[in-house]
């Protein structure tokens, strides 16, 4: 169907890869006991599911953008159909914090780093490809959900063609597509996590992925995740930044 994500090779010759990135210890925050655990859950999770995991753990913000600067120009994402990026570490509302982190504005990786890095124009070998972004962070220090107002900036006006021209041998595609993103928290509120068992999130979304990756699509199961945290008022994880053009179901075992 040309509403789903194409798959074009077998398991055997696909070659999936994934990106996992988890700041555990910090120079001047408290450490992130039980992130080890959701390491390996999120790691045997994605290897089940066919990709090759490349584990990073305790880097700055210049040192998480340098990692997903190679992980983009990786060769084996020419025959793969999709990609994983984690990110688990301390968080505020402008992004992800470094090691070296001493309050929200120092060290912080920007989220629209990710974006930019494997966008259509710089990350040619995903176009047209699911590029799945899971965070497991604190997004501010309030608890519950909160309502974010529409930007308030002036609207960007809509490219024209001038008449009577056409392209020579260039595709015109969207800068920014097949994203699908899906945070822990909503905007401005805390992500919990057990020092015994792990980020509440990373549970939640290994247990929904291992039950219906076979038969749900991508969304569908970020939707299960979301609704597995009804009896849990305090965090509600928010699918945010996804601009998924199709249905992309996982196949595992296929």
């Amino acid at each position: 169907s040309s509403q789903i994500y194409p798959i074009h090779l077998p398991r055997e010759e696909r070659t999936r890869r994934a990106l996992l990135i988890c700041n555990i210890e910090f120079e001047h925050l408290r450490r992130r006991d039980g992130a080890e655990v959701d390491v390996e859950g999120m790691t045997k999770l994605l290897e089940g599911l066919g990709y090759v995991v490349d584990i990073h753990c305790n880097l700055t913000s210049q040192g998480m953008a340098a990692v997903m600067k190679d992980f983009a120009n990786c060769k084996e994402h020419l025959t793969s159909d999709s990609t994983f990026l984690v990110f688990m570490s301390h968080g505020v509302r402008a992004g992800l914090c470094g090691t070296q982190s001493k309050d929200g504005t120092t060290d912080i990786l920007s989220l629209d780093t990710i974006y930019e890095e494997f966008n259509n124009k710089h990350c040619r070998v995903l176009l047209g490809k699911p590029k799945v972004v899971i965070i497991q962070s604190c997004r501010g220090g309030r608890a519950g959900s909160v309502m974010v107002g529409d930007s308030a900036g002036p609207a960007v006006p809509a490219p024209t063609i001038p008449a009577g021209l056409e392209d020579d041998a260039i595709c015109e595609v969207h800068l920014e597509s097949d994203f699908a993103t899906l945070h822990s928290s909503t905007p401005d509120t805390v992500s919990w996590r057990s020092p015994v068992t792990g980020s509440l999130f990373i549970q939640h979304l290994i247990e929904q992925f291992r039950n219906h990756a076979w038969n749900s699509d991508l969304q569908e199961l970020f939707r299960k995740v979301q609704y597995s945290f009804g009896n849990f008022p305090r965090q509600l994880p928010a699918q945010e930044r996804s601009t998924m053009l199709r249905k992309f179901y996982l196949f595992p075992g296929h």
